[in-house]
């Protein structure tokens, strides 16, 4: 090094150089003296004086030097050609590249991105799962009819928004379902339409809606078939499965979206609610669903064998599975076995006259 950099004398070398001050664009020629600070000049007047410490590399192509100062405009930048001047300036500044990673912040980095990344996905697998157990149970109502609302958007959005409200047709859908909901334990705040479409399937919505679509009613041979499957719906109503899969989906998503720049969630609610049209419900979630559904026709006095009948005819002879029932309840041989192991024969009146079960059909002309 040539004398004491904290001297300021005449004598202080120094060189030429380009200044951006960070103001405006403006290229300026400028002279630089290093004395106690690095001072930028252009002529007699002195434009800025930078201290040692706070000057650091920015980046820079092969041959050029370029400063920038922690105690400057955030943009201003200090341009050195002159290999002389540059040496010297590498030697005054300690913390030139106190700023750069070097390979073992770069590997810190990576090592902290991968146990964030891990972190994420356990909690997806594991934390969510427990969390939505604990916290359905604690969701007011209030707050699960805005999620079924959110969640009916996504069905009208996938299967169009045609309610079927044929008049003898809906009479004979109320009666169905009062009898249901009754034998069900539920009040009158459940609701059971009709959407026209020719896709087999059912679902029920958080908040106490059941969309049954009309292609699962027409491929129906009875009103026991369809009474089976409503109780199906009607049983992850009474349990709130829609609603902490919703919380499941939701959660992971909002976790997933975080790692891909969703800072806000607002994919999270969208996709929460969609799943609970497309996505399948745990294996536990369907015995629970079919063990309620089997509880109720019991109730009524009605067999349990034709719901499984049904599902068999839509999901296992025909094989239909776009966004058949087979997507949202997958029908193994062990649950169509169960249902026809706890048949038992007709004890109760029907639950529709024959006329009745002609007009449901016909709903949606």
């Amino acid at each position: 090094m040539k004398g004491d950099p904290s001297r300021d004398d005449v004598h202080a070398p120094g060189g030429a150089a380009v200044y951006f001050d960070g103001q405006s664009s403006r290229k300026r020629a400028v002279t630089v003296t290093l004395a106690d600070r690095l001072e930028i000049g252009e002529g007699a007047v002195v434009l800025a004086r930078w201290s040692y410490a706070d000057i650091r590399r920015a980046d820079s192509p092969p041959g050029l030097l370029r400063l920038s100062c922690q105690s400057a405009p955030q943009l201003a930048r200090l341009e050195i050609r002159d290999a002389a001047l540059a040496a010297e300036l590498r030697q005054r500044c300690a913390a030139l590249d106190a700023h750069q990673v070097d390979r073992r912040g770069v590997m810190r980095i990576v090592g902290w991105s991968m146990a964030a990344t891990v972190s994420i996905v356990l909690l997806v697998l594991f934390a969510i799962p427990l969390a939505a157990e604990r916290l359905a149970p604690l969701v007011p109502q209030s707050l699960e009819r805005k999620l079924g609302e959110a969640s009916e958007v996504q069905i009208k959005t996938m299967f169009g928004d045609k309610v079927c409200d044929n008049a003898a047709g809906q009479v004979a859908n109320d009666r169905l379902l009062t009898a249901l909901r009754e034998a069900a334990g539920l009040d009158a705040s459940v609701e059971a339409h009709v959407l026209e479409t020719t896709v087999p399937n059912a679902f029920a919505l958080p908040g106490g809606k059941v969309y049954l679509l009309n292609g699962l009613l027409q491929k129906s041979s009875n009103v026991d078939e369809i009474a089976g499957v409503l109780a199906h719906e009607l049983g992850h109503l009474k349990h709130r499965d829609n609603l902490r899969q919703a919380i499941h989906n939701g959660g992971s998503s909002f976790l997933i979206g975080l790692l891909f720049g969703d800072i806000t969630g607002a994919g999270a609610a969208i996709f929460a609610s969609r799943t609970i049209v497309t996505a399948s419900y745990s294996r536990e979630a369907e015995h629970d669903a079919d063990s309620f559904a089997i509880e109720v026709m019991h109730k009524l006095g009605r067999p349990t064998a034709p719901m499984g009948e049904l599902m068999y005819r839509v999901t296992g002879r025909e094989g239909d599975k776009q966004l058949s029932i087979l997507a949202s309840h997958p029908l193994t041989e062990d649950r169509l076995e169960r249902m026809r192991a706890e048949d038992q024969p007709p004890s109760g009146p029907p639950l529709l006259t024959a006329e009745e079960w002609r007009a449901l059909k016909g709903i949606c002309r």
